[in-house]
């Protein structure tokens, strides 16, 4: 069993390698440079149908955003700047993305080889040099004349430049660059501001455990008590994601006697931790939680077992699994047809761990 955790582990390894594949592209010079960077030089441009448009609106969402972090924000290239934040917005996106497999291509947000509609891309330059990071934002709609129409907005042009100006709004490009630039410090200062909105702390929670940062770990174990469900629930998360084996005993207090709703992301986060630790203390209390008649909860304490797989979790499952064994996936409640499946899975695990024995 501790061999299949190991398999896990490597496999968690790889996919963290995968992700940061980009940042190690860097040289020891270039990531000294980043992790400086503080007056930042914005270029926007909008490109409708008609040609080039008016980026003065695109331009003060992009500075007003930025400088939410701290940045000191210039429009003029004129003036002394660390780094270019280049954002090029279109009607009809022109692709300028990445490519199949490496740099971002395989991350949340990069760019679509698909996507033809309105579209903002984000790019950065440091020093001359055009740096592998790429995201993009997009309408909700791939044809703004159709969607001008529909929406009696008039000129499509604008309507599409309107609606990616609200896209850069709402998109957290300051927090993703942030993070990137490896200034993980501006991030925690905005999440401990009061002033920081709830929805917000959630987002970066959840880019916390993305990143894997270590050092979001207090805030985060501190974040599983808020009353604020949804913080709790990303903390949880999130705290999976980052994988200290120290946050094993607040996820199992979280699991057993937290609010209901929190117990299903703390079940999912120690699935994880089990995996890759290989820590099967984690097995009793998960067996104990089976018994709950919380189906959500359930589910995910089943999926967690089956990622620690242990002999001694089979004959509670297969007892679960007979109870359920008229589940019919056609006409059920869909969250008992997710434990179900939940449930033949971990118990293949074990199956597949015992014939490899």
């Amino acid at each position: 069993m501790r061999q299949l955790a190991l398999s896990s582990l490597v496999l968690l390894v790889l996919l963290l390698s995968n992700s940061w594949a980009r940042q190690e592209s860097l040289t020891a010079e270039e990531k000294q440079k980043i992790e400086k960077i503080d007056r930042v030089l914005v270029e926007v441009i909008a490109i409708s149908d008609k040609g080039s448009t008016d980026a003065g609106p695109l331009t003060d969402v992009v500075v007003k955003r930025m400088k939410e972090f701290g940045y000191t924000v210039v429009t003029d290239p004129s003036q002394p700047n660390d780094v270019t934040l280049n954002v090029k917005c279109e009607q009809r996106k022109i692709w300028e993305g990445t490519t199949k497999m490496g740099s971002d291509a395989d991350l949340p947000d990069s760019p679509s080889r698909l996507w033809k509609g309105p579209a903002c891309q984000l790019s950065y330059v440091l020093e001359g040099k055009k740096m592998p990071w790429r995201k993009e934002v997009r309408t909700d709609f791939a044809d703004a004349e159709q969607a001008a129409v529909a929406a009696n907005a008039g000129d499509p042009s604008a309507f599409a430049m309107h609606k990616l100006k609200e896209r850069l709004e709402d998109y957290d490009f300051p927090a993703l660059i942030t993070a990137e630039w490896g200034q993980e410090e501006r991030l925690f200062k905005l999440y401990d501001d009061p002033s920081t909105s709830s929805a917000r702390k959630v987002r970066l929670i959840g880019l916390f455990g993305y990143l894997f940062e270590t050092k979001a770990v207090p805030r985060l174990l501190a974040g599983l008590k808020d009353k604020d469900i949804e913080i709790a629930k990303a903390s949880a998360l999130a705290l999976g994601n980052i994988g200290q084996k120290d946050s094993v005993p607040a996820l199992v207090q979280a699991m057993t006697n937290g609010p209901v709703e929190l117990r299903p992301s703390a079940a999912k986060a120690l699935g994880v931790l089990g995996a890759l630790h290989g820590d099967f203390t984690i097995v009793e209390p998960l067996l104990e939680t089976l018994k709950t008649d919380d189906v959500a909860l359930k589910t995910e304490v089943a999926w967690a077992l089956g990622k620690l797989p242990d002999r001694k979790a089979y004959e509670p499952l297969y007892a679960l699994q007979k109870s359920l064994h008229q589940v019919r996936d056609h006409d059920a409640d869909p969250k008992v047809v997710k434990l179900k499946e939940a449930v033949n899975w971990s118990i293949k695990q074990i199956d597949t761990w015992e014939y490899l024995q």
